[in-house]
């Protein structure tokens, strides 16, 4: 107790330098919980997005298709095995067959993607239902994204050309139907979904798929023949790269941030010692041990991480608490060239977890920067700290 009453004098006698270290370490609270909690909800929300509109509970590739090599398209399809069948029957799965084809949207030449989904499937987000065939024509839904890039709107028709698997080429209207919005550009951008029946007979595919997303809490099944099984972790991969490179680049401005902090508490520690030298040694001749002198400048340093979390609750909560509710607007060119989920807004998600690990991780960094110079007095002798002269 008397450690933390001369502690708490020591602190307030020092004025001005208290205030202006705990001030730069509430700074390092703020901006480490800010851009952690920013990243953590972009990365919530960018796993959400992803998994309702793209993989739902896990995914079953063809052995031969990879989503990254378009030369795999052309033999990356095969007939859909019994188990996966019968989940599809129980709305369990959706089977997707993916083609190459080019479409000519007002007079101009694109590639796309021809996906062929059940209009009755409940498995993922794409609005397949707008699917179902109408007055004998071939509906189509696109992304907003597509349909900005290409000028196309909801009754417009646009001629579509492919080759089948033989070889042969041929070409029809198709009709969108619907156009979607959404952030994950993995089923938007350069691709157009149609009904899975009218793309088997495009391209002459029966009962053939190319991929067959499960539903979520459906289960993975067990090995199958030439087919692959891709679980969520595997097919979320992309997002923890992504969030992990983040995380290293804000650590930079964590470090900087830190560094100016304990520099500044590490002098302020040096100075006190060398002024003090008189008063340490008077304690140490009334019967204050070395160990005890030690632990009062550890805890003289270590509280000022706790001065510091109090100011950064003064102007850190009510700053998060607002931008949590409201967002953290996002230009949404960012993501135009990558394929990156990033909505309009993130909204951050600050979790106890994450407010006390920082808290936790500042109070050990302080205190042992504060132990540092305080090692120094192990070494006094306590005649010579009374006439000022430390060895």
């Amino acid at each position: 107790m008397m450690a933390w009453k001369l502690a708490f004098r020591n602190l307030a006698g020092a004025g001005l330098r208290t205030w202006l270290n705990a001030l730069v370490l509430s700074l390092c609270y703020f901006m480490i919980i800010w851009h952690k909690g920013l990243l953590d909800g972009w990365d919530r929300f960018a796993r959400t997005e992803k998994i309702e509109w793209e993989i739902g509970g896990g995914q079953c590739w063809h052995s031969r298709y990879d989503p990254f090599d378009p030369f795999t398209l052309t033999d990356g399809h095969g007939p859909v095995p019994a188990e996966l069948a019968s989940r599809i029957e129980e709305g369990r799965a959706a089977a997707v067959l993916i083609a190459q084809g080019t479409f000519y949207p007002n007079g101009r030449m694109q590639s796309v993607l021809l996906k062929g989904i059940d209009p009755d499937q409940s498995v993922i987000k794409i609005p397949s239902g707008a699917l179902k065939a109408e007055n004998g024509t071939i509906p189509a839904v696109v992304g907003g994204r597509m349909a900005e890039t290409t000028g196309l709107s909801e009754g417009d028709a646009v001629t579509v050309r492919w080759r089948n698997r033989h070889g042969a080429y041929d070409a029809t209207e198709v009709t969108i139907a619907r156009v979607f919005k959404t952030y994950a550009l993995s089923v938007d951008a350069g691709q157009i979904w149609i009904p899975l029946d009218s793309l088997r007979r495009m391209m002459e595919m029966p009962d053939e798929a190319t991929l067959v997303v499960l539903s979520r809490g459906s289960g993975l099944p067990g090995s199958l023949p030439e087919w692959t099984v891709k679980n969520p972790a595997f097919l979320l991969s992309d997002i923890d790269q992504l969030i992990r490179s983040k995380s290293i680049g804000g650590s930079v401005l964590y470090v900087a941030l830190m560094g100016l902090a304990m520099l500044a508490i590490f002098d302020t520690q040096v100075l006190s010692i060398f002024r003090r030298q008189r008063e340490i040694g008077m304690q140490m001749a009334l019967g204050m041990t070395r160990g005890q002198v030690i632990r009062l400048f550890t805890l003289e340093g270590a509280l000022h991480s706790i001065l510091a979390a109090a100011i950064a609750a003064v102007y850190g909560i009510p700053f998060l608490a607002v931008l949590a509710a409201r967002g953290f607007g996002v230009p949404q060119s960012s993501d135009s060239s990558y394929g990156i989920i990033v909505a309009e807004k993130i909204f951050p998600r600050y979790s106890a977890g994450l407010v006390l690990g920082t808290v936790l991780v500042i109070f050990i960094t302080t205190a042992i920067v504060s132990y540092i110079p305080a090692r120094k007095i192990a070494g006094m002798k306590p005649t010579e700290a009374i006439r000022g002269k430390i060895q």
